[in-house]
């Protein structure tokens, strides 16, 4: 007696399911299946691939051989091993009605009869049903860890995971190439190719040991993980990270800024410290910096401009003359911190506390209202989630502030913070690399134009007087925590080594001394 040939399926989900017990014990169960019925297993196929979805590799081949008429059965451990969505197991019916007979050997199913097939359907009813419970549940495990800050999937580059429901810590290996590469690419002198040569020189490398592709560095330089806040790009929404950040968010919007800015140079050919930060008085256009004679000149090339130069050295001198006029004398830093000390003691938790109470309430009103309009009609789905996800990152930021509400000594600590980092930008300036030095100059000057061989630099408002200072400090008759801390970020960004203890020691005998 000649048995009848057949194929045989085994499914697993995943890859890491495969390499258990999972497929051999479906083989086994399928050749001894086989040998009960008198059949003969011609050809085996193995898959690791979930069937909630269709567009399985080896199920597709598997089915287009059964189609040319290569085997004239097939043997599948269980229902939901063949398929657990409709329109493959819709696949599996068309074969048992073009004649090939379909076995499964864990149920004893025929189907080519009603009450078989029937039976079949029920049961591939439900195991669809199981993968959308599945799911389900899944999401809000999911939705669940992302409320309490940690982000359930592979952590990106830069950090390390540290198993379920712990958030993920910084990567000491390519955690400060990632702050680089931000640093780096905020100064404008970078276009996104000469940023990933640049690190590719440094020595940043994936996980694989390979250099980072141009991709992976556009979504590094995307990814708002990094300044503390998780993205779900899928639902639109942000939530509030445990994690440590890498970086500031003032760091990370001036980033975005460039990355929009489409005039913003696509290739980068020459880093000269202050390339297109000045302009020329006579026709406002950027200066062009160029390389003569092992020498970097700032020159105007438009034709009805009178001659509009300067040497980047020359440049470099009046830039630090410039922030040296603009140290705070003695006298001046005794009265600004008279007058901070008077600010702060004038602030009482129940204040803070109150006022940030009062503004969450109102974005609970205006949550509600949101999503009264969208019930409605008045709005679509689209503008909903974008103005749910901007109320929900200032209801973030409220409660953050909540949280350190009665922290007078933690603004104390700020605030001195950002005297000493405005009384050093001369030695920052000094000691810094190209990238800081024109981001400071950017920074302390908002005019900055040449006239010949006149330079101008007027220093931002901050920097002109000690009220001019004490308005970024204190701002207006309510506190607001956000102006000083945005200053003190775009500082440190520029001046990570002035945080180490010996500068907080220095900085503590120079507040004794004022």
């Amino acid at each position: 007696m000649i048995s009848k040939t057949c194929f045989a399926y085994t499914r697993v989900s995943t890859v890491k399911q495969g390499d258990g017990v999972s497929l051999e014990a479906q083989r086994e169960a399928i050749a001894a299946f086989a040998e009960r019925q008198g059949l003969n297993v011609t050809r085996w196929y193995e898959e690791k691939e979930t069937a909630a979805k269709r567009g399985r590799p080896v199920f597709d081949d598997l089915v287009r051989s059964l189609q040319r008429g290569e085997a004239a059965g097939l043997i599948v451990h269980k229902i939901d091993r063949s398929a657990r969505n409709f329109s493959d197991w819709a696949r599996v019916g068309d074969l048992v009605d073009s004649g090939i007979d379909v076995h499964f050997a864990h149920e004893s199913l025929d189907l080519r009869s009603r009450g078989g097939r029937l039976t079949a359907d029920i049961q591939a009813v439900i195991a669809a049903d199981y993968v959308r419970n599945l799911r389900e549940e899944c999401l809000k495990g999911i939705e669940g860890r992302l409320k309490q800050g940690i982000f359930p999937f592979a952590a990106p580059i830069g950090y390390l995971d540290q198993g379920a429901g712990n958030p993920k810590i910084p990567d000491p290996k390519r955690a400060p190439y990632v702050r680089r590469a931000f640093e780096l690419y905020a100064t404008q002198t970078y276009s996104f190719r000469g940023l990933l040569t640049e690190l590719k020189r440094l020595g940043f490398r994936n996980r694989s040991g390979k250099p980072i592709s141009k991709g992976c560095l556009e979504v590094l330089l995307s990814n708002s993980f990094y300044y503390g806040t998780i993205h779900i790009k899928r639902t639109g929404l942000k939530y509030q990270g445990r994690h440590e950040p890498l970086i500031s968010k003032a760091l990370f919007d001036r980033v975005q800024a460039i990355k929009s800015d489409r005039q913003h140079k696509k290739q980068t050919v020459h880093n000269h410290t202050y390339r297109r930060l000045f302009t020329c008085a006579g026709c406002g256009r950027s200066l062009y910096s160029e390389r003569q004679k092992a020498q970097v000149y700032l020159r105007c090339h438009t034709k009805d401009c009178p001659p509009t130069s300067i040497r980047e050295d020359v440049l470099d001198a009046e830039i630090s003359a410039s922030l040296r006029s603009l140290r705070i004398n003695l006298a001046d830093q005794r009265r600004l911190k008279r007058k901070m000390q008077a600010w702060i003691n004038t602030r009482t938790p129940e204040q803070d506390r109150n006022a940030i109470e009062l503004q969450l309430a109102q974005i609970a009103d205006r949550q509600e209202r949101l999503t009264d309009a969208l019930l409605d009609g008045l709005i679509d789905k689209s503008t909903f989630e974008t103005r749910k996800t901007a109320l929900t990152e200032e209801q973030e930021s409220l409660k953050k502030a909540l949280s350190e509400t009665g922290e007078i000594s933690r603004d104390e600590h700020a605030m001195r913070k950002f005297l000493e980092l405005a009384k050093s930008l001369y030695l920052l300036h000094q000691m810094g690399d190209p990238p800081q030095k024109r981001r400071i100059a950017e920074i302390a000057f908002s005019n900055r134009t040449l006239n010949g061989k006149n330079l101008c630099l007027t220093p931002q408002n901050w920097l002109q007087d000690v009220d001019g200072t004490l308005a970024v400090l204190c701002g207006g008759a309510e506190p607001d925590r956000t102006r000083i801390t945005e200053k003190i970020d775009e500082l440190e960004d520029i001046a990570s080594w002035s945080l180490s203890d010996d500068f907080d020691v220095g900085l503590d005998r120079t507040m004794r001394t004022a």
